[in-house]
């Protein structure tokens, strides 16, 4: 096997071994949208980060990156992100193609000082995945998806629902403020400064997005919030909108209150004609997995390694 720089002359077979990758995970998970238009994959050529595997003159697989960005996950670090359209490799030897991938891709991206790499996986592709965690990754996001379908379970009190108007949605910033906390504590350390969250608000209430909320009489308890897109190219198909944010009180917890907001989010969406509901979540968090896994499909899985900085050396 040959591990070569990716070049434009490449996009066109790397294309294809990326469409049929996806299409193995349509197979696991048959509500993933056909997709007429794939990303452009040209980009990748262009910032001398990614590689391509051939045998013979065959090409095997290939795996490239976005470029690298700053204070990478809150630390002082360089990251760089692999979406999954940005790799791919055929099924015979999988494995084994991406881990001398990886080890061609990794010596690039530490020479440029990236101490966090990360790859967004199928989440049905065991080999891959298993390729990964052998060098050293570890899981930290996942991407679900289902149908805009109601959730079975009892109903839920005199609990009521609305969807916030934009002038509204500071409403929702105290829980926004505890959902921060929660994901500061154990185990998931996403910690965030007083001043980062003040300017994560900013972001956050200024978004194009919409805010379904629950009541306890005049008391706001719980909110989901629904944007366009996402982190990765299914998220933009028409019909699909995916849950940016989510929240619900401790003290009401295990009422069936979130299921409810959401069947009362997932009928006025369907009404409007969208079809499908992604979210996007922390593997790490044990809240948000347990909840999300249960009535969502997991399709893909988002790894990370951080490098030691002893790494970079002359």
């Amino acid at each position: 096997m040959r591990i070569l720089n990716f070049e434009l002359n490449h996009v066109k077979e790397a294309r294809e071994i990326a469409i049929a990758n996806y299409n193995e995970e349509r197979e696991c998970v048959q509500i993933l949208p056909c997709i007429d238009i794939f990303p452009d994959l040209e980009q990748f050529a262009s910032n001398e980060l990614g590689v391509a595997a051939f045998d013979g003159s065959r090409m095997v697989g290939f795996l490239c990156s976005y470029k690298p960005w700053d204070n990478a996950f809150g630390s002082m670090a360089k990251g760089i992100f692999s979406p999954i359209h940005a790799h791919g490799a055929i099924k015979e030897n999988r494995g084994m193609i991406y881990k001398q991938m990886y080890q061609a891709a990794a010596e690039k991206w530490v020479k440029n000082k990236i101490a966090y790499h990360a790859v967004a996986l199928y989440a049905h592709d065991y080999e891959s995945i298993n390729a990964f965690f052998t060098y050293g990754f570890g899981l930290r996001c996942i991407e679900a998806i289902r149908p805009m379908e109601l959730l079975e379970h009892p109903v839920c009190g005199d609990i009521t629902f609305g969807e916030l108007a934009k002038t509204e949605v500071i409403q929702v910033r105290e829980m926004r403020r505890m959902l921060s906390e929660h994901m500061s504590s154990s185990p998931c350390f996403m910690y965030t400064s007083l001043k980062d969250f003040e300017q994560s608000l900013i972001h956050e209430e200024g978004r194009n997005s919409r805010l379904f909320v629950a009541r306890d009489k005049e008391k706001l308890i719980a909110f989901v919030e629904i944007t366009n897109g996402g982190e990765n190219f299914v998220t933009e198909v028409d019909g699909m909108l995916n849950i940016c944010g989510a929240y619900c009180l401790p003290e009401y917890r295990g009422k069936n209150i979130y299921h409810s907001l959401l069947n009362y989010t997932s009928l006025l969406l369907e009404s409007e004609g969208y079809k499908l509901l992604g979210v996007e979540f922390e593997g790490f968090n044990p809240t948000a997995k347990g909840f999300w896994t249960k009535y969502f499909t997991a399709y893909t899985n988002s790894v990370v390694r951080r490098i030691d900085e002893c790494a970079f050396h002359d």
